[in-house]
């Protein structure tokens, strides 16, 4: 799965999740958290989502606004956790 592809999931997530999402029609760059759209509850859901559909775990240090501020920063973290975690197990 690529970035694209893994953005796409996360955004159908956000957007039927997250009521204000689909109201104001968000894009990939919108700003999740400084717009309001996720608050603190809402990233714990997202996380667990993150989790749960690409299998990875995500630690409290991971939990950076970078890392979840809008659906292209979550869609690289994702990657670059998916493409670290099948280094260490090869």
């Amino acid at each position: 799965m690529n970035d694209a592809a893994t953005g796409e999931r996360i955004r159908a997530f956000v957007m039927q999740k997250f009521p204000a999402a689909r109201k104001r029609n968000i894009d990939n760059k919108t700003p999740l958290l400084e717009a309001g759209i996720v608050d603190s509850m809402g990233v714990l859901d997202v996380v667990a989502f993150l989790e749960q559909a690409f299998k990875i775990a995500i630690s409290d240090e991971e939990l950076t606004p970078e890392n979840f501020a809008d659906i292209d920063n979550m869609a690289s973290f994702v990657q670059g956790k998916m493409e670290g975690s099948r280094a260490v197990a090869k």
